[in-house]
């Protein structure tokens, strides 16, 4: 009965592409793991009154029902894939509408292609389907969709930069994209005004983009506080360009002390400061501790004693998003695989070799910055309502109070629950879900229909703290004021099966299952790639 359930729900939500078998077979199968993981290993315990467990002798018992969840997946994708194409053959597909392209009416420009932007303009083209005179417009600096929760994984050269990157053009069918920035919004006129990237561009007027409905879905930059020499000496980590450069240069200071005969300038250079305790900063410190601990094979001439990988958080405790037990289960995985921590500590300066703290001195020459994050700035040149971060404040059915036809969402709008009435987390699950409403209220909005107010229960979280370990909390179905917490091995396959089955695109799941097959079996890669100044 339960998979008969399940294969109805996924049947009813799939919308399968003639002869696709390959890319339903790959989805579904992916779908099997965290389903595995809430019905197998959790729901089914607790229905008949016992605690889930999670020992490597209950994992080897529950390794059997992940097999075959898994083949169940890959066979509910092929028979839902096949019954369509029967159904396709033996009835025959709609007949297409044969009218005159209308003239556009609406314009509905989105600025942003991240998490936000991008699953906005995907419910747009589902919700405006049938009305071809509304306008989609995309605008967004990069041309690719960066799935952020696997970036740790690029810099510790776990996965290939391209692979967690979706292109926007591929990914949207029917909205018209544009590689730009917005320089100026012009609420009044109602236009966008784009800026020219770079000098050989040209020098002719920038190109205005009238709208109907605006979205920002900017997202934030890195917020270093005011510290200009954080500023100019960290890396950041907010694009895939900053992991790729993290990793060349993690490479590039092993092969600088390799030939380093001066002891403490040798440490210096194999010392790796991290600032912030949060997802990015844990998760980064996890995978470049294992990637520097794995390339050392690599170089006989230095010494796992010498390597340092340090992580410096202003609170007493890694991890605030999740509950204590699981922080500091967290610290003390970390700090077995060698990875230090200095906690209530604040960064207070930087200089060329050394890193500065409230409480002392770190000599080294490379520091990572994932401490703050702010909205983007273009927003403080909107006359709108912000919060004390510099956040678009809307009201629960993400509109901008005093401004007919615009909307906010994502890390660069202030969201509370029109339940709960708490503030929104910045992340990717609630942005997705606002994406959602928000686009289902600009279509309401077009038929003159009344708008829906924004309400999300989180699912829970998930955080990698190297390998093969991880850390969860997830809400329990129908009881979202409890939680689940869990560690350890089957936390981290919930993980990659989790965000594998949420990767876009077929071709992006088979290249990342790819590369982590590899990865069982082969060292890490040490070869600099191209790094662009």
């Amino acid at each position: 009965m339960l998979g008969a359930a399940v294969g109805a729900a996924y049947a009813g939500i799939s919308r399968p592409t003639r002869g696709a078998y390959v890319d339903d077979l790959m989805a579904a199968g992916a779908l099997g793991v965290p389903l595995w993981g809430l019905v197998s290993v959790i729901t089914f315990p607790l229905v008949s009154g016992q605690m889930p467990e999670w020992s490597a002798g209950q994992m080897r018992a529950h390794f059997p029902a992940l097999v075959g969840w898994v083949l169940y997946g890959a066979s509910l994708g092929l028979l839902a894939q096949g019954l369509s194409d029967i159904v396709d053959r033996v009835l025959g597909a709609e007949p297409a509408r044969r009218a005159s392209a209308p003239s556009v009416t609406k314009r509905i420009v989105i600025l942003g292609g991240g998490f936000a932007g991008m699953r906005t303009a995907e419910r747009l083209e589902v919700q405006l389907r049938a009305n071809p005179s509304v306008s989609i417009t995309l605008v967004s600096d990069t041309n690719a969709l960066l799935f952020t929760p696997m970036l740790a994984e690029v810099a510790g050269s776990s996965l290939e930069p391209s692979h967690i990157s979706t292109p926007l053009r591929s990914s949207l069918h029917r909205t018209e994209f544009i590689r730009g920035h917005a320089a100026e919004i012009d609420l009044e006129q109602r236009r966008v005004i784009l800026g020219n990237g770079s000098a050989d561009e040209g020098t002719g007027a920038p190109r205005e983009i009238p709208y109907d409905h605006l979205v920002l879905a900017l997202g934030s930059v890195s917020n270093y506080l005011g510290m200009a020499n954080i500023e100019k000496l960290a890396f950041n980590f907010k694009s895939l360009l900053d992991a790729i450069r993290i990793r060349n240069h993690v490479i590039e200071m092993f092969e600088r002390a390799d030939r380093e005969s001066n002891p403490s300038r040798r440490q210096a250079l194999l010392t790796f400061v991290i600032a912030g305790g949060g997802f990015a900063g844990v998760e980064l410190a996890g995978a470049l501790n294992d990637f520097a601990h794995g390339i050392l094979a690599d170089y006989p001439n230095l010494h796992s004693e010498e390597l340092r990988v340090v992580l410096v958080h202003s609170r007493n405790r890694i991890l605030p998003e999740l509950s204590e037990s699981l922080g500091q289960y967290a610290q003390e995985k970390l700090e077995a695989r060698g990875v230090r921590f200095r906690l209530g500590a604040r960064l207070t300066d930087a200089q060329p070799g050394v890193v500065v703290l409230s409480d002392g001195e770190i000599r080294a020459t490379t520091l990572v910055w994932t401490a703050g994050t702010a909205p983007n700035p273009l927003l403080n040149s909107l006359p709108v309502d912000k919060d004390k971060r510099g956040a678009v404040i809307v009201d629960g059915t993400l509109a901008v109070r005093g401004h007919s036809g615009l909307w906010a969402l994502g890390d660069c709008a202030a969201v509370s629950d029109a339940k709960t009435g708490k503030m929104c987390p910045p992340t990717a699950q609630f942005a997705l879900r606002q994406a959602e409403v928000l686009a289902r209220n600009i279509h309401a909005q077009l038929e003159g229909r009344r708008t829906r107010t924004f309400h999300f229960d989180s699912l829970g979280a998930l955080c990698v703290v190297g390998h093969q370990t991880a850390c969860a909390e997830l809400t329990v179905p129908f009881f979202r004021t409890r939680s689940m917490r869990f560690s350890g091995l089957l936390a981290w396959v919930m993980w990659r099966g989790i965000y594998l089955s949420k990767l876009p695109g077929i071709e992006r799941k088979t290249r990342v299952l790819m590369d982590w097959t590899a990865e069982l079996f082969f060292p890490r890669d040490i070869v600099q790639t191209i790094d662009l100044r």
